[in-house]
């Protein structure tokens, strides 16, 4: 039979009072009474009540974080780390997926409000979610972190990857290979694909690339992804518009591109050379292993963890902003240009 406070009580021969002030740790108890309620705790196995506490402490010790994806492998490594270091803290997660829909991000978060969650991280947002405020207003309400997300110009905490230094990284080394015919692969509805096509753009210019070329492939983070590049890239190599290089916005996408030139005989890198983004494991298995731009997703992970926390503790009408370096992993997918 499960124990109560009562018993609690009893066994350390106080009253429920001073069992509830030792467990929300709310009032000053002393030393040697404190002592005796946790052998007591200890002895009888006493597991408080999660949602009664939270009426009394108004905390409910949950903590929401929102993805647009659970296939791309950056966003579970990327969580994994987040409730890593949360839990070390005393919080649960609940994890939720919007598919990258606006309407469906807005109304998950205004769940997790409703059900008094103590924060929320949301990764990858939508940047319709910007354009009309509702983060900001959101952030007024309730701790939130975003990110990855294109907070330039609202007021709203985030923690974010310099894409700009890392996407440029990428390019000026297919230029160095001597690439002027680069393609650049995206999906739709994210900050983080429109600053690299943003930074395509420029290294075209920069350049005088007479070259060209952006597929969108839709829903860059679905199990469809890989697939979606695939045949898109299929329907390239159809045509008199082929590249000589392909940069790649996740590896899920850099993959599909992989599989487009296995079945139309084309040589990686011998041919063509890819370049992935964020360096998961798929980075790793794959045949030849791409190059791709590390984020170091553990860090991040991580960072965002103690960043929320330090906004619950210390007040969340701030408006943070982090910035974290990355890297260019150089592997087998790449070579000169022919």
């Amino acid at each position: 039979m499960r124990s109560t406070i009562v018993d609690v009580a009893k066994e350390a021969k106080v009253s429920i009072s001073t069992v509830s002030r030792v467990l929300n740790n709310n009032y000053p108890v002393k030393l040697e009474t404190r002592i005796k309620v946790e052998e007591a705790i200890k002895k009888l196995n006493f597991k408080p009540n999660s949602m009664a506490r939270s009426l009394i402490t108004r905390k409910t010790s949950n903590i929401g974080v929102v993805v647009p994806g659970l296939t791309n492998l950056f966003f579970p490594t990327v969580v994994e780390s987040i409730e890593k270091y949360l839990k070390r803290n005393g919080y649960i997660i609940s994890l939720c997926n919007t598919s990258a829909d606006p309407l469906k991000e807005a109304e998950i978060i205004d769940e997790l409000v409703s059900r008094q969650a103590d924060g929320i991280i949301v990764i990858d947002p939508t940047m319709d979610n910007f354009h009309n405020h509702y983060f900001e207003k959101i952030s007024k309400s309730i701790p939130l972190l975003v990110v990855n997300g294109g907070t330039k110009g609202y007021k709203c905490n985030s923690i974010s990857y310099n894409e700009e230094t890392g996407t440029m990284e990428a390019f000026d080394y297919l230029l160095k290979l001597g690439h002027s015919k680069i393609a650049l692969v995206r999906g739709y509805k994210s900050y983080s694909y429109d600053i690299k096509e943003e930074m395509y753009k420029n290294m075209i210019k920069e350049n005088k690339l007479s070259y060209s070329k952006v597929i969108n492939i839709g829903n860059g983070n679905s199990i469809n992804a890989v697939l979606d590049t695939q045949k898109a890239v299929e329907k390239l190599f159809s045509s008199n518009n082929i590249p000589t290089a392909f940069f790649a916005c996740n590896d899920m996408m850099a993959v599909g591109i992989l599989n487009a030139c296995s079945n139309a005989g084309i040589s990686v890198p011998g041919d063509i050379s890819v370049i992935g983004f964020d360096n998961t494991l798929l980075a790793e298995i794959s045949n030849p292993k791409l190059t791709s731009v590390d984020l170091n997703m553990k860090q991040i992970g991580h960072k965002a963890a103690l960043e929320l926390l330090d906004i619950i503790s210390y007040g969340f009408d701030v408006n943070r902003k982090v910035v974290l370096d990355t890297r260019l992993v150089i592997r087998q997918s790449c070579g000169e240009a022919k």
